[in-house]
C-alpha cells in the first residue's frame, strides 16, 4: 500500500481528519482521536501502518509475520498493531482492520461528540438504548389529564410563600 492509497482510504471514512505530525507520520482521526498512523521505516522507506484493534485481533496479529505490537502504544497496554509488511496481512485485510479501528475509536467517543458527527445512529457499532413507547407516550397523556391550576390557586400559593418567608429567616415583623 502506498501512502496515497492509505490516505485515500482513510479519507473515505466519514468525518475523518488528517494531520502530518511526529516526524512526517500521516495521522488520521475521528472526533479528535487517532485511529490510524502511517509512517516509514528509516531503512527502506516502506509504509508502516499502525491501528487500534480488539484484544482478540491483537493476540492473533502480534504473532503474524509482518505485524508487531505498535511501538510506544502497545508497551503502555493499548491494543495497537503496526503492519510492517504485506507478508501475511495484505492491503485488503489492512483496510478491514483500519475500518475496524475507526469503529473502535468512534464507539469510544463521548455521546455528544458522536451526535455532533452524526455517528449516534450509524453502523459504526454504537449501541443506542431504545426508549419504550409507553413511557414516551405517558408524559403527554398525564399532562393532558391533570387540570390546569386556576389563577387564584397560583396566586394564593405564591402569597403564602411570600408571607412565610420572612418568618422562616428569623425576620422580625
Amino acid at each position: 500500500m502506498t501512502v496515497d492509497e492509505y490516505n485515500r482510504f482513510c479519507r473515505s471514512l466519514t468525518n475523518t481528519t488528517h494531520v502530518v505530525q511526529w516526524g512526517g507520520a500521516h495521522v488520521w482521526k475521528i472526533g479528535g482521536k487517532v485511529f490510524a498512523i502511517g509512517g516509514w521505516n528509516d531503512s527502506d522507506q516502506e509504509l508502516f501502518v499502525t491501528f487500534k484493534c480488539s484484544p482478540m485481533s491483537y493476540d492473533m496479529l502480534k504473532e503474524m509475520p509482518g505485524c508487531r505490537p505498535a511501538p510506544y502504544l502497545a508497551s503502555r497496554g493499548m491494543k495497537w498493531i503496526q503492519r510492517t509488511s504485506a507478508e501475511e496481512l495484505d492491503d485488503r485485510g489492512l483496510k478491514d482492520y483500519l475500518r475496524a479501528s475507526y469503529q473502535h475509536v468512534a464507539n469510544g467517543l463521548p455521546k455528544r461528540i458522536r451526535q455532533e458527527l452524526g455517528l449516534a445512529n450509524t453502523s459504526c457499532g454504537v449501541r443506542t438504548r431504545a426508549r419504550s413507547a409507553p413511557k414516551a407516550a405517558a408524559k403527554p397523556a398525564a399532562a393532558a389529564k391533570s387540570p390546569a391550576k386556576s389563577k387564584k390557586q397560583t396566586t394564593t400559593t405564591a402569597t403564602r410563600k411570600r408571607t412565610r418567608s420572612p418568618a422562616r429567616k428569623g425576620a422580625v415583623r
